[in-house]
């Protein structure tokens, strides 16, 4: 809404500077458009157009050229509600906030959860791939990243209408796969999830840890992986039985740890029903001359044209890579659900690899491949460095999370607050993924970032359990307001009573949220929202302290001030839910 009215000043304003400059100088000009800024000061307006450009152009002094505008546009009989100011160079405007609180609040009793969203990305179909792990280990910190980012993502592309399909690739097959199984059957010795109590993906990333190990040991190790995979391909029914075993084990554990963290897809793929399809793909490439033999007998693809070197799609053994995968599993998809978009949630590292995947199918002739989009985004390290998988010093998704759960819990038990929450570990629970999902996402996403757990469960500063504690906040006020003000809230919301500063900002905040719900999406980037959302939070904090709500001078105070702080929660429930922040009502 404030764009509207942003959108219909500048549209004004461009009206009288084309009709002043034609006067000046007699004939129509193409002018610039007008850049629209926000004053530095409050007490200087709401938006300020800077007239440089147009006083040149006229031959007049800015502030000059600013008046002048003032003076024409406030003698037109119909101009927008709002007050014009010449600040210097500048020609401002301070938005009429009683005549834009009083829609908003219509607008919001209306939509309610839909407020915010729009149909700018409407009928468009997008498939978004995201997690994508591999059944040789758990989920860790990295994926974390990666799934709070592919579930933001979603929902903020179906807020700006689009229609969202959310897959996920499981890595099931290939030598890193072979690499667990290989030291399971040299080491395991009948170990099960069962009859050791080690959650299934947890056992499995145990062994993936142990041929590392070996590996560093015995030489030939690598090269019994490699073998391993070949029998695989070829069907050895030994290898597939304990390929099968094992990924069964993984698959539940995952199960398991999606639950927990509030996970969902549209759709599973797996790179065991996908590699043979790639295969062929790559090898239709081969016989139509799009890729080319080499003399051990690999198949290879020329990428002088993107200024690349080459790059293997088959090995000389025939086996496939992640790219003849890949190139298989994009296919397929748009066979099962031809979209507009695909976009891929993966790891800056992997930059090459989309330049060449996106290429390849190009190449294959699929005209979609133009629309498929890789959301690049930073790694993830801890305050002492880098994770390993390899080497067993991950952050493990489940622990961070059992973590982040029993702080918070402390938290509750020390704030003596126990009889406020309808379920301590529920609201425990809710507390860690609202930490979680907004310390991930509050990075623009491809930069790296220093994920640290103490620091995101805070209750204060820039962190998850503060927006949700301000939720929990309005969320009381508002529930005592409804049982012991039953006259007040009789009376009309006058909106012109709403005159601090703070106010005022409050409004313009809340008429903000649309705009960058949709920045957002044009840029798939939650952490917008997340900026969004903090700089609300503390501009109500603000206000909510230094000015009385349910003690206010008037009832007609009380009553207009309850109504501004119930469109600040309103706004607050529907950005949670973009960002992974489970709202709560009391904590």
């Amino acid at each position: 809404m404030l764009n509207a009215v942003r959108e219909i000043w500048k549209s004004l304003i461009e009206e009288q500077l084309a009709l002043y400059a034609k006067e000046v100088l007699g004939q129509d000009q193409v002018l610039p458009p007008l850049a629209v800024q926000t004053p530095p000061k409050p007490e200087l307006g709401d938006l300020a157009f800077p007239l440089f450009a147009y006083a040149k152009l006229l031959r007049t002094a800015p502030p000059m050229l600013a008046a002048t505008l003032k003076d024409r546009i406030e003698k037109l009989d119909q101009r927008p509600l709002g007050e014009l100011l010449v600040a210097g160079p500048y020609l401002n405007v301070r938005i009429d906030m009683a005549a834009l609180a009083t829609s908003l609040s219509a607008l919001i009793a209306d939509k309610q959860e839909r407020y915010g969203t729009n149909e700018s990305m409407a009928p468009k179909r997008v498939t978004i791939e995201f997690s994508c792990p591999n059944t040789n280990k758990p989920l860790h910190l990295g994926h974390m990243r990666n799934d709070s980012l592919g579930e933001s993502v979603a929902a903020i592309l179906k807020a700006n209408g689009a229609t969202v399909r959310k897959v996920n690739l499981i890595n099931n097959r290939g030598v890193h796969i072979c690499k667990s199984m290989l030291a399971y059957q040299k080491f395991g010795n009948g170990e099960t999830p069962q009859n050791s109590g080690i959650k299934g993906d947890h056992l499995v990333g145990k062994y993936y840890v142990k041929f590392a190990q070996w590996a560093k040991e015995d030489p030939t190790a690598e090269d019994q992986a490699q073998e391993m995979l070949r029998q695989w391909e070829a069907g050895n029914e030994q290898v597939i039985a304990l390929w099968k075993l094992m990924n069964g084990w993984t698959l539940d554990g995952l199960s398991e740890s999606y639950i927990k963290m509030g996970i969902s897809f549209d759709a599973y793929y797996y790179e065991s029903e996908t590699y043979q399809y790639g295969k062929d793909e790559i090898l239709k490439g081969l016989e139509n001359g799009v890729f080319y033999r080499e003399e051990d007998g690999s198949v290879w693809v020329d990428l002088e044209p993107i200024k690349l070197d080459k790059k293997v799609l088959l090995r000389k053994d025939g086996t496939s890579l992640y790219m003849t995968q890949d190139v298989g599993t994009a296919i397929m998809r748009h066979k099962d659900w031809p979209f507009d978009s695909l976009i891929y949630v993966v790891a800056s590292e992997q930059q090459y690899h989309f330049r060449v995947l996106f290429y390849v199918l190009a190449q294959l002739g699929y005209t979609w491949a133009q629309d498929l989009h890789h959301l690049s985004y930073g790694m993830v390290n801890l305050p002492e460095g880098k994770m390993k998988s390899r080497e067993g010093t991950v952050v493990d998704a489940d622990e961070l999370v059992d973590t982040l759960t029993s702080l918070a819990r402390k938290e509750i038990e020390a704030k003596e607050r126990e009889a406020l929450v309808d379920d301590v570990q529920k609201t425990s629970q809710s507390i860690a993924l609202g930490a979680l999902n907004y310390y991930l996402l509050q990075v623009t996403p491809t930069k790296d970032m220093i994920f640290n757990p103490a620091e995101s469960i805070s209750f204060n500063g820039n962190t998850g359990p503060y927006l949700q504690y301000m939720g929990a906040r309005i969320s009381s006020m508002l529930r005592k307001y409804e049982s012991e003000y039953a006259d007040i809230r009789k009376l009309s919301f006058d909106s012109s009573l709403l005159t601090l500063s703070d106010e005022r900002e409050l409004i313009k905040q809340i008429a903000l949220y649309p705009e960058v719900v949709e920045k957002a999406g044009a840029a798939l980037d939650p952490s917008l929202l997340c900026t969004y959302l903090y700089d609300l939070s503390k501009l109500f904090s603000r206000w909510y302290h230094d000015n009385p709500i349910l003690k206010a001078a008037t009832a007609e105070l009380v009553r207009s001030r309850i109504e501004l702080a119930s469109m600040v929660l309103q706004v607050l429930k529907n950005a949670f839910g973009l960002v992974g922040i489970p709202f709560l009502a009391s904590m």
